[in-house]
């Protein structure tokens, strides 16, 4: 069975609830209470006040679509007297609702309401959030957004008759502020999540603090890592374009969950190089965070292969002072390091090539790492420093 969610005008009857309980839900989902919660709070709440107005809803479910790298959406799910479900959907997830009523109300932009049995539309209780539940009907509306992937609200009972017509115009009633609720949720985890791939969990904080006009600096005292892949130019000369992309995308993804792993935030990706900094809130656990990041990265490549391609990588270790902030013209700024303590760094990487070390760091960052297995490869001449700096590598 599978029909239109409303009722025709004919068939509607006198709303069963009352007017006024109809509209402290509409209120609810448009008010201060509602707008302060988090997903599972405004799933629960809802379902409960549904229940209160006696609608038989047995599984509540919203189906919110997302901009995301590794996530296509999240699941959150209700039901009475459970703990709120939230399920966070890879891309992959697409496959498991292909050929459901679900996936053809995301599609179409047109409500369902469909019984247990298959339909022209598919089969649903196969889904991991209906399965073993006993639902014999589920309200299926779409939450379409002004821009942006259709999400969708599912609401099921055990009843065997399904939702009375009345019932489904308190559904009907109640969607436009459903929506324009989910919409917010989506609009502010698309916000978070967009500003945390591009620019790091620190910088996007500072710009939603309002620390986004050109020139705001400020000084801070930081361990950076500078990991860079050795060869990649002629690497990247004699493989084909594809092959170059794939090698450096499974590089990076040995490189940064190591540094992300020890609180570190990766700054810059500058073709194969990496340029990550790690707070100094305290010196000698940000430079330890900084070398168990550079020595997990190492064996990670030790062990890596893409395509039969292994990789090394050269890593500079610092600490000093940094000027961190905005830099650029008009409306095109970006988050940056600069300072002496920044193109140090840089210098240090350049050593590693030279010298053909998997890892130098500094005399200020060893200092500060109190590490036992380190050794002094001498004093070097680097380029735009006057003074010979000392430099230390750790023994493998």
């Amino acid at each position: 069975m599978t029909t239109a969610i409303y009722a025709p005008a004919a068939e509607r009857q006198t709303d069963a609830v009352g007017t006024g309980a109809l509209l402290a839900i509409i209120e609810w989902l448009s008010g201060d209470e509602c707008h302060a919660l988090d997903e599972a709070g405004l799933v629960s709440g809802l379902g409960r006040r549904l229940q209160a107005l006696g609608l038989p809803v047995d599984r509540l479910t919203l189906h919110l679509m997302t901009l995301h790298p590794e996530l296509v959406g999240r699941t959150i799910a209700w039901a009475p007297g459970e703990p709120v479900e939230i399920h966070d959907r890879e891309h992959g997830a697409r496959v498991a609702i292909s050929n459901t009523p679900l996936r053809k109300v995301m599609e179409s932009r047109e409500p369902l309401v469909v019984g247990p049995g298959e339909s022209v539309h598919g089969r649903w209780r196969h889904i991991d959030v209906f399965a073993d539940r006993g639902l014999m009907q589920l309200v299926i509306a779409p939450l379409c957004n002004i821009d942006g992937p259709v999400g969708a609200a599912v609401f099921g009972t055990r009843r065997p008759a399904g939702f009375t017509a009345s019932e489904r115009q308190v559904i009907e009633r109640i969607l436009p502020a459903l929506r324009n609720t989910s919409e917010l949720r989506i609009l502010r985890q698309v916000e978070l999540s967009l500003l945390d791939t591009y620019v790091g969990p620190l910088t996007a904080s500072r710009i939603l603090a309002g620390r986004i006009r050109q020139g705001e600096i400020e000084s801070m005292e930081a361990a950076l890592l500078l990991c860079d892949l050795r060869g990649f130019t002629e690497l990247s000369n004699k493989l084909p374009g594809g092959t170059v992309l794939g090698l450096l995308n499974a590089y990076f993804d040995r490189v940064v969950p190591a540094i992300t792993r020890e609180g570190g935030e990766v700054l810059k990706f500058m073709g194969d190089a990496v340029l990550a900094f790690f707070p100094g809130y305290a010196a000698a656990h940000a430079c330890g965070a900084a070398l168990a990041s550079a020595r997990a990265i190492l064996d990670e490549l030790d062990r890596f292969q893409y395509d039969g391609i292994g990789v090394k990588a050269g890593i500079a270790l610092h600490y000093g002072e940094v000027s961190y902030g905005n830099i650029g013209s008009g409306r095109r700024l970006d988050f940056t390091l600069i300072g002496r303590d920044v193109n140090l760094v840089s210098r240090i990487q350049t050593a590693c090539s030279e010298l053909g070390a998997a890892l130098l760091m500094s005399e200020p960052f060893r200092e500060k790492t109190g590490a036992g297995d380190v050794m002094s490869v001498g004093a070097q001449g680097l380029k735009g420093f006057a003074e010979p700096v000392e430099l230390f590598t750790i023994v493998r």
